[in-house]
């Protein structure tokens, strides 16, 4: 099964990488964009017998390696 991860900062925790591209992107000449958040996707195939036991495995990963869970939440997509 395809198991999709996104990772991004938790609100409140300070973005510097969005801070760079938010001020790259108004000097291009999008001075509208604002809030700008960058995370991370992360993509797999996990040998799993249903939905439900694939996030589970997921899950698992996320909170052992794949997240920071103290400045990071995640969201899991399985197809």
């Amino acid at each position: 099964m395809k198991v999709v991860v996104h990772v991004v900062l938790k609100p409140g925790v300070l973005d510097v990488q969005g801070k760079a591209v938010e001020a790259a992107l108004h000097g291009l000449g999008w001075p509208g964009v604002a809030d700008v958040r960058v995370g991370r996707t992360i993509e797999f195939d996990l040998p799993a017998a249903d939905k439900a036991a694939a996030e589970a495995e997921a899950r698992a990963m996320c909170e052992k390696l794949l997240a920071n869970t103290v400045i990071e939440s995640y969201r899991i997509d399985a197809e």
